[in-house]
Parts: structure tokens; C-alpha cells; sequence
């Protein structure tokens, strides 16, 4: 008998429905559609409407979830929530997620780990089941990034959109699911992308507020050169671990933060655009949705089928790194 391993069963996804083109944020800030495309990709974003919290649009995407498994809230047997826009500090989001769910057999928690969030969450939750201390583990990734965002800042609010994506893990002998994964941090990264007050360090005060310090702030350079370098290595080293190259992987799902920084790591890899999925025009850089909404667009676009190799890969402020191999399973969406 195979290795018991945790198998993706059903994709959930939610974006709202108040779309953010590049022209519309011309009016917001000093910035043009031809500037933002060439730059990052992006063509347009969604938003949530002022005073929407994270664990609403998760919600929606759990909801779809479950609905695509034929399953109920009720047999859920934890939840781990990606984000770094938690609805408060305290208690975690995956705390009030589970309530509006109803799921009162499960407990859960919330991850750190910004744009590779939802991949540190999905081989945490993977262990749970691999074990066989858990049989059903919601993971979700996801962000309203507009609640961070500084409207005055045009190299930053250009880049983000708010997006939530779910995915079920079960356990499964059959040779598919979460084969592998390696992770990292340098935590030297700190400065170069981060929110400066909120936290012990520089807690709330009004002249925290009036410097305008509680949201994203990040210098592009020097983070564009560390994830295009991460990326690709992440990859590779999840690759070569198991005996396999680019020419083995059916699909190459990366964090939607920069078309270019995707672009770098696809040709590192050697891989053609039809194994490659970019759905940023769509979406923006959604954080931890970015991954879980790409495996999404992939679906729709029937690039998807039990059995593929799939190689997931991000990088985020921390800095954070993930990379994980997947053999896809025959999944509800």
C-alpha cells in the first residue's frame, strides 16, 4: 500500500465583485495603465467594499469549498487560516471563521507568513493528515489588502487586490497528493517590505497614525531581486530532491506578485507558457489567495487533471520562501 499523503479534494475561491482597473486607479494616484502593465502585468483587481473583513471573504471561499465536496461544516477537523490581514489581532481570524461556518467540532489557527502564507499553511495542514490526527483540514488563504494600503503611495497600491481561495485536504494511498515541500526565512528581508506600527515594537499612537505608518511599505528593488533568485531556486530544490527536472512538471503554480518575477522563474525551469499560470491581469497580488485563485484559473482552463506534477512556489515579506510538489488529485471545484 502507498504512503498515506494529503490530497487536495476540493477548491474553493472568492474575489469581489467591484473590479479596479488600472485606468481607475489613474484617478487615485500619480500612475498610468501602460506604466502598471509593463511594470508587474496587472490589468485590473478586485476590492472588497470598505469595512469588509478577511474572514467574510474566506467565508465565501470555505462555503464554496465544502459545497463543491458535498460535505458540511461539521465534519471539518481544523481550519488554518492564511493572512496577514487578520480580522483583529486577537482572537485569529481562523477563530471567527469557524463560528460563521459553524464547524463546532473544529478548532484552527492563523498563519504569518504574508505572500507564501498559503503554502506554509497547506504542508502544516498536510501533516495533520498524514499523521492521521486529522481526516479533514480546511486551509485558507486570504487577504483584504485594501484594508493595508496607502492610496498615497503609488509603487505600492497599484500592486494588490483582495481575494480569498480554500482548499480541503483528506488523506488518500493512491500516490496523489502533497509529495514534498521546503521552506525558508531570512529574516534580514524585514526592512524591505513590512508594516512599520501596529505591533509591540511601534505600537498604535496618533503620531503613528499621522506618519501614515500602518501600511505596506516596501522597496521594489531589492525585493524583486531576492524573489526572482528564491523562486526559482525553491523550485528547483524541490525538483531535484526527487529525482525530477522541468521537463517532469505538468504545471508551475507561482505566487501572482510580479508577471516578471514569474517570467524568471519559468524560464530558469524551462518550462513553456502552456505549463506556466498567470492570472495577475485578473487578480492583482492578492497575498495568500494568490496561489489557491491560480489553481483555480487553471482549472477553468482544463489545464488541470489527476495525476499532473504541479511545482507551487512563493515568496513574501519575512522574507518568506515555499515550495511544494504536488500530484494532483481529482478534485472538486
Amino acid at each position: 500500500m502507498s504512503k498515506v499523503r494529503a490530497r487536495i479534494t476540493a477548491l474553493g475561491r472568492y474575489v469581489p465583485p467591484r473590479v479596479v482597473t488600472n485606468a481607475d486607479l489613474e484617478k487615485l494616484v500619480d500612475t498610468n495603465d501602460e506604466w502598471i502593465r509593463t511594470r508587474t502585468g496587472i490589468r485590473q483587481r478586485h476590492y472588497v467594499e470598505p469595512g469588509t473583513p478577511t474572514s467574510e471573504i474566506a467565508l465565501h471561499a470555505c462555503r464554496d469549498a465544502l459545497h463543491k465536496r458535498g460535505i458540511g461544516a461539521d465534519e471539518l477537523d481544523l481550519i488554518i487560516v492564511a493572512t496577514v490581514t487578520p480580522d483583529m489581532l486577537f482572537p485569529a481570524t481562523a477563530c471567527l471563521l469557524q463560528d460563521k461556518l459553524g464547524a463546532k467540532k473544529a478548532w484552527g489557527f492563523d498563519v504569518s507568513a504574508a505572500c507564501s502564507g498559503f503554502l506554509y499553511a497547506l504542508t502544516m495542514g498536510a501533516q495533520f493528515v498524514e499523521t492521521g490526527a486529522h481526516r479533514k483540514v480546511l486551509v485558507v488563504g486570504a487577504d483584504v489588502m485594501t484594508s493595508i494600503l496607502d492610496f498615497q503611495d503609488r509603487a505600492t497600491c497599484v500592486l494588490f487586490g483582495d481575494g480569498a481561495g480554500a482548499v480541503l485536504l483528506e488523506p488518500g494511498d493512491d500516490g496523489t497528493g502533497i509529495l514534498d515541500f521546503s521552506h525558508e526565512v531570512d529574516g534580514s528581508g524585514e526592512p524591505y517590505l513590512h508594516m512599520v506600527a501596529g505591533g509591540s515594537r511601534r505600537p498604535t499612537t496618533r503620531e503613528t497614525v499621522d506618519q501614515r505608518l500602518h501600511f505596506v511599505r516596501q522597496e521594489g528593488g531589492h525585493v524583486f531581486k531576492f524573489a526572482v533568485r528564491k523562486m526559482a531556486e525553491i523550485s528547483l530544490r524541490v525538483l531535484e530532491r526527487n529525482g525530477l527536472s522541468g521537463a517532469d512538471v505538468d504545471l508551475f503554480v507561482a505566487h501572482q506578485a510580479n508577471i516578471r518575477i514569474i517570467d524568471a522563474a519559468q524560464q530558469r525551469l524551462g518550462l513553456p507558457d502552456d505549463k506556466v499560470i498567470k492570472n495577475i491581469d485578473r487578480y492583482g497580488n492578492t497575498t495568500a489567495g494568490t496561489i489557491p485563485l491560480a489553481l483555480g484559473t487553471a482549472l477553468d482552463e482544463g489545464r488541470l487533471k489527476a495525476g499532473d506534477t504541479l511545482v507551487l512556489a512563493s515568496v513574501g515579506a519575512g522574507f518568506t520562501v515555499g515550495g511544494a510538489l504536488v500530484k494532483w488529485s481529482g478534485v472538486n471545484w
